[in-house]
């Protein structure tokens, strides 16, 4: 039996988070990290900081620092499947996380899915549970070539920021 490679990364989020952000699986590069996004070539931290006007944070603990300030929680749909490299296309026998503990512990009342692949297992297998429907934002992954950087940020922006000014 081929070994599965295994979500090797904590969620980040405190009682005070408002919003969590799901990917699918974490890269080869992010797990050799042991944090979200950690491919170079990934946009997701440039995009977070046009999003809320921030500097972009360079080491992990300002990473988790960012988003704990911003009251922004970070996981991934899946514990662990069998991937080959970093390509959701091949990913097959998932086991998802328990987002339910991040919801439980926080002020989570929006789920948003970073791309199609944690838009798909999230729907599959966590939407019941969560009793909340996830909001997907184009991936920020670099093989998502149909979006620019530009492109990203207006998307996200406009359903993370939009989100938030129609709650008050």
């Amino acid at each position: 039996m081929k070994k599965m490679p295994i979500h090797n990364i904590d969620p980040v989020y405190d009682k005070k988070s408002e919003i969590l952000i799901l990917g699918s699986f974490p890269s080869v590069k992010s797990r050799q990290i042991r944090f979200f996004y950690g491919h170079p070539q990934n946009r997701f931290w440039k995009i977070m900081a046009a999003v809320y006007e921030d500097e972009v944070p360079e080491s992990i603990e300002d990473k988790k620092s960012f988003l704990l300030r911003h009251r922004v929680a970070v996981w991934d749909v899946i514990e662990s499947c069998e991937i080959k490299g970093s390509s959701d296309s091949s990913i097959s026998n998932v086991k998802v996380n328990d987002v339910n503990r991040i919801i439980k512990n926080s002020r989570i009342t929006r789920i948003f899915v970073n791309g199609r692949t944690a838009e798909k297992y999230y729907k599959k297998y966590l939407e019941k549970s969560t009793c909340l429907k996830a909001i997907l934002l184009e991936s920020s992954s670099p093989a998502n070539a149909r979006y620019s950087l530009n492109d990203l940020i207006d998307d996200w922006k406009e359903k993370i920021k939009g989100d938030i000014n129609n709650d008050l």
